[in-house]
């Protein structure tokens, strides 16, 4: 049996969760692709109906009906699941373009519930459907770890959500599920353009990168295939940098 997929945060042709359905449909993956929005939904569908998509389904990770209606489905059509891609995170505007000191409560509890609770959320509902063990995988970047001018409150956000991987390493390893990140560096990406600034940061980032450039979209779907296979078996609660190796530069 083809091994299978949830794939959540594909918002259109530029978005890094595409690159990894991609990836996993062109090595025989089975898939379901969840959209947003019923505004989102026609960005979405087209891409997922592209690769074949077993299931092509509503979520809005903050309503836990539609949650409960994707994995009953997935139960229903599959019985199983071998990966979890997350690639989901907001910030409100004003809190994401101010300065961490003065945002506010709403505005972090927000981001932290989309962007890192929602992780734990689908990790919970997918545990019962990987009982043969299996990947969860979610989307950080370099400003976790150090300060990324005008990435502000997203700082503290994804470095939670890498905290969170390595505490969901450990608490489900031994059912045989590894949990790990990957970190591509600045992308022009939709979520991404909503960072103060970011035309100057991937100019940055291509002119300090070692390799003088930015990381592509099938990398990145590279990257999760291999975690998601044989040769990522043995990796978890880790946070693999996808940067042409900006992160190891000052």
């Amino acid at each position: 049996m083809a091994a299978r997929a949830l794939v959540v945060g594909i918002a259109n042709a530029d978005s890094i969760a595409w690159g990894i359905a991609r990836a996993l449909a062109g090595a025989g993956w089975r898939l379901a692709i969840t959209f947003q929005s019923e505004r989102a939904e026609p960005h979405v569908r087209p891409l997922a109906e592209e690769l074949g998509a077993d299931l092509i389904l509503p979520l809005d990770v903050r309503a836990a009906d539609q949650q409960a209606a994707l994995f009953a489905a997935l139960a229903e059509r599959w019985g199983g699941l071998e990966a979890l891609i997350h690639a989901v995170a907001f910030a409100p505007r004003d809190d994401l373009h101010g300065r961490v000191v003065d945002c506010s409560a709403e505005g972090f509890a927000t981001a932290m519930d989309i962007s890192v609770h929602s992780f734990i959320r689908l990790v919970r509902a997918a545990e019962p459907l990987m009982a043969a063990g299996g990947l969860c995988l979610t989307v950080s970047f370099e400003g976790a770890r150090r300060v990324v001018s005008t990435y502000n409150l997203m700082g503290p956000v994804k470095a939670a959500l890498e905290a969170t991987v390595r505490e969901l390493a450990s608490e489900l390893g031994a059912r045989g599920i590894r949990v790990n990140a990957i970190s591509p560096g600045p992308m022009p990406t939709r979520a991404a353009s909503g960072i103060a600034a970011f035309d100057a940061m991937l100019d940055d980032a291509r002119s300090r990168a070692p390799l003088r450039r930015l990381a592509t979209l099938d990398e990145c779907g590279a990257t999760a295939l291999f975690l998601a296979g044989p040769g990522g078996g043995a990796i978890t609660g880790a946070v693999i940098p996808i940067d042409a190796g900006l992160g190891i530069i000052g």
